[in-house]
């Protein structure tokens, strides 16, 4: 079993610029993480299964909805004390992580924002607390970087909704107890519902055969006929933009755990560098591993420069969705590249499980097209900048 002996690395002196409070909070998720999740993780990424017994866990360090607001039994906090707490979990895994983030990002935040105060009340609590799970079902088996064509619809019946469709590469889907689903009604309008576990119609199969984000749990949502209360409709807004804004809070948090993933990489690969001896002499003192490890904390110190001012801009709601897809795709490839570099530092130690490096390149393979492709977010630069949309 792998000791955690990872400290953190702050070149440019990065928490100067963060209060008490926020390194109280990254601390607190730090030490949960080394002692709770990194003695296991391994295990459970060969296993393919997520530890679900970590969920109280997440929710006692804030993992789930740390900016809800208190009344609705969230933490309060802003959106810097998120960015941190999704860098701690990434650090570890990536599929730790998105369990946290989907519960904040894709689930608490659209019944936050667009729910009813009865739809808060009922569901923000638990889900606070880990006593509820939730997954988001947007993507469908046919529509994926394009969410618009989606073909999941539902009916009014008059006195309930008849929902039908299939949405797939569901995180949480296995175990959620809510599901948010976005649909379109009879007119293609899309709306969300919260679809909850035992509702006829409505199964959740595990997907498997993965590489990837194994220690996170992943299903389809199966809806055949499903009826769903009137009341479970969010009548905050509706339209893609609804589901879209759900996205551009959960690839903040993406943009700050992909710099934890790229730390916990540098960090292996600078410690190993030092011990490995080669030639009489640590391979750290020979010029291809010098040159390997100043680029890779360098990027990461950008990484934070950038993310840092994201989240300040998040906390004035001044950020753009074009800005948060900007640092989505920025990080995850700076992370997964240097995933790369550092597995070559440990050279043949780089593929054994007694080193993380190797998890965190598969799970980042996921991160760098989920919740927006590399190359879709690339687009969207393209069309904030020129004005001219490059999807159709």
């Amino acid at each position: 079993m792998r000791t955690d002996q990872y400290q953190g690395h702050d070149y440019y002196l990065m928490d100067d610029l963060l209060t008490e409070e926020h390194k109280l909070i990254r601390d607190t998720a730090r030490a949960w993480v080394k002692k709770e999740v990194s003695p296991i993780i391994e295990k459970a990424f060969e296993e393919g299964k997520f530890p679900r017994h970590l969920i109280k866990g997440i929710a006692e360090i804030g993992g789930f909805g740390p900016y809800i607001p208190t009344e609705y039994g969230g933490a309060g906090l802003d959106q810097i004390s998120y960015g941190l707490i999704m860098q701690e979990l990434e650090r570890c895994d990536s599929g730790l992580r998105s369990t946290s983030s989907v519960q904040s990002s894709l689930v608490m935040y659209p019944i936050w924002k667009y729910g009813t105060e009865e739809q808060r009340q009922k569901f923000l609590p638990g889900l606070a607390s880990g006593e509820l799970v939730g997954c988001f079902g947007l993507t469908e088996p046919d529509h994926g970087s394009n969410p618009g064509g989606m073909t999941t619809n539902f009916k009014d019946m008059g006195d309930h909704y008849l929902l039908n469709g299939a949405k797939m590469w569901i995180s949480n889907a296995p175990f959620a107890d809510v599901a948010v689903v976005w649909a379109k009604d009879e007119s293609g309008r899309i709306h969300g519902l919260i679809v909850e576990r035992g509702m006829e119609g409505f199964s959740t199969p595990t997907m498997t055969g993965k590489w990837s984000l194994r220690a996170s749990d992943t299903g389809e949502l199966i809806f055949e006929d499903v009826k769903v209360p009137k009341e479970n409709l969010m009548p905050g807004r509706s339209g893609l933009g609804a589901p879209l804004s759900c996205l551009d809070s959960a690839r903040y948090g993406i943009a700050w755990g992909a710099i934890g993933a790229a730390l916990d990489c540098y960090d292996i690969a600078l410690r190993y560098a030092k011990e490995r001896k080669q030639f009489d002499r640590p391979i750290a003192g020979f010029q291809l591993q010098q040159k390997k490890l100043a680029e890779m904390i360098t990027e990461i110190t950008k990484a934070q420069l950038f993310t840092h001012r994201l989240g300040q801009l998040r906390n004035e709601g001044r950020a753009t969705s074009a800005q948060i897809s900007m640092a989505k795709r920025n990080n995850v490839d700076m992370a997964i590249n240097i995933a790369r570099e550092a597995r070559q530092i440990l050279g043949g130690m780089g593929i054994i499980n007694e080193y993380p490096i190797m998890r965190h390149m598969m799970n980042l393979e996921s991160v760098i097209t989920y919740e927006g492709t590399h190359d879709v977010h690339l687009l969207i630069t393209g069309m904030d900048i020129t004005g001219e949309n490059a999807f159709k």
